[in-house]
């Protein structure tokens, strides 16, 4: 995977989430294939969570993660990035919205830019309404500010919609192992 538009380092942050196969593996790969394209360096990456599906609730349980990037690549060209990575990792689009899948990819924040086209919205649209990104967000950049919201992360988790989501870092529960199978 080759991602060949520069714009000058940005700061990233970025959501991976898995629920089909083996879902830690499936987001470390996808971690794996950003980073050795050259394009993305990681700078951190939160802990794992286990986390119950929002919208279409008929599906495994996630794991999820969020990490913080550099990189020189517009955002246009990082959305490209993401959507190849999660191909190369075995995503089948299969036409039921927020259904399973192998490999997820979102863009949360490109520094503070905000953006509204038909192919890209940032900061990510749905990011403050969900726990499985706020928790990981929270852990590796709290004090981060939504540039639309005017809110940090930790402030953002505190919202009761939020706060009653099942999102469980994966070291603090004994899980069936067969979970991550």
């Amino acid at each position: 995977m080759t991602i060949r538009e520069k714009s000058g380092a940005h700061q990233v942050f970025i959501a991976v989430g898995s629920n089909l196969g083996n879902r830690i593996r499936s987001c470390r790969l996808g971690v794996d294939l950003l980073s050795e394209a050259g394009d993305v360096r990681v700078v951190k990456h939160s802990r794992y969570y286990y986390s119950a599906p929002l919208d279409y609730t008929e599906q495994p349980w996630f794991i999820n993660a969020v990490f913080q990037a550099v990189t020189e690549i517009g955002p246009y060209g990082l959305i490209e990035g993401l959507k190849a990575a999660e191909t190369e990792a075995g995503r089948v689009q299969t036409g039921i919205r927020f259904g399973p899948r192998v490999l997820d990819l979102d863009l949360i924040f490109y520094d503070n830019l905000v953006i509204h086209t038909p192919q890209l919205t940032l900061p990510h649209p749905r990011m403050h309404q969900r726990a499985f990104v706020l928790k990981p967000l929270s852990e590796i950049a709290p004090r981060l500010i939504h540039p639309v919201l005017g809110l940090t992360a930790e402030k953002l988790l505190e919202d009761d919609s939020v706060a009653v989501q099942q999102c469980i870092a994966v070291e603090n529960k004994v899980i069936d192992k067969k979970a991550f199978a």
